[in-house]
């Protein structure tokens, strides 16, 4: 994807999200939109925070793990560090939690407010499918999405 192309993307979820207040809805067209604007993606999703581990929220993809504890896994660690984490190849990220047999690379953005806290989840068949731009993409897209938490 270009640059224009990810302006218009993030310019239609901003539309999407912007004026509907409940952060389910907004979680599943988020990663519907995402879903189906990008190439080589099996899994897009969203895990949100429920005691001390992330609880499966709305996805587009095959079932998936509906519990993962913080810090672990690609999700966890991103959630307990609150950063990104972009992995070329889960297989060997340490203690790589494999929900997706299908999945070979990763992207998870965290994010925390005083309403809801998680991780944005992207996974692809594909090995180094991530670049840079796509994770500035992601974490763009994640700013939108708890700008319109509220």
């Amino acid at each position: 994807m270009t640059d224009s192309n990810f302006s218009l993307v993030l310019k239609q979820l901003e539309a999407l999200l912007e004026s509907e207040p409940d952060y389910i809805a907004n979680a599943a067209n988020m990663s519907s939109l995402i879903y189906n604007s990008l190439p080589d993606l099996n899994w897009v999703g969203f895990y949100f925070l429920q005691g001390d581990e992330l609880v499966l929220g709305p996805f587009n993809g095959q079932p998936a793990c509906t519990r993962i504890p913080i810090g672990k896994g690609v999700c966890g660690t991103a959630y307990a560090s609150n950063t990104t984490q972009r992995v070329d190849d889960v297989h060997l990220f340490p203690g790589h939690i494999a929900c997706d047999a299908a999945s070979e690379s990763e992207v998870v953005v965290p994010f925390k407010s005083d309403r809801v806290s998680g991780v944005f989840d992207i996974d692809s068949p594909v090995k180094a499918r991530f670049t840079d731009a796509e994770q500035a993409f992601f974490e763009a897209a994640v700013a939108i999405y708890k700008r319109c938490l509220g």
